[in-house]
């Protein structure tokens, strides 16, 4: 068994971001969102750690994110936080998308 250090230091990083933000601009909804989103990531990295790997939550959670915060960056134009979690959440749709590919089969007719 392996552990995803990488998927770890993702929900990290998305937990650290919602109480900067809460820290620095007191907001309410930037912290629970970070929370939220954090240990939704934390989760899935710990699904990924199993053997086999189930990278499906990390990848659904990784692919809102990327969404959500590639629309944020682009209205604001701003690379922190906003553009730096587009990118980090861009990396890890790509890479839990390779984890799915080696170990789930695809869905037949």
């Amino acid at each position: 068994m392996h552990n995803d250090w990488l998927g770890y230091l993702y929900a990290a990083t998305v937990t650290a971001g919602g109480i900067m933000g809460y820290a620095k601009a007191g907001s309410i909804p930037s912290l629970s969102a970070g929370l939220a989103f954090g240990a939704l990531l934390g989760y899935g990295a710990y699904l990924n750690s199993q053997d086999p790997p189930r990278p499906l939550l990390q990848l659904g959670t990784s692919l809102f994110l990327a969404g959500m915060m590639g629309a944020r960056w682009n209205r604001s134009g701003k690379l922190i936080p906003a553009g730096m979690v587009c990118v980090i959440s861009v990396a890890a749709v790509v890479r839990n998308l390779i984890t799915y590919n080696r170990y789930l089969p695809l869905p037949s007719k």
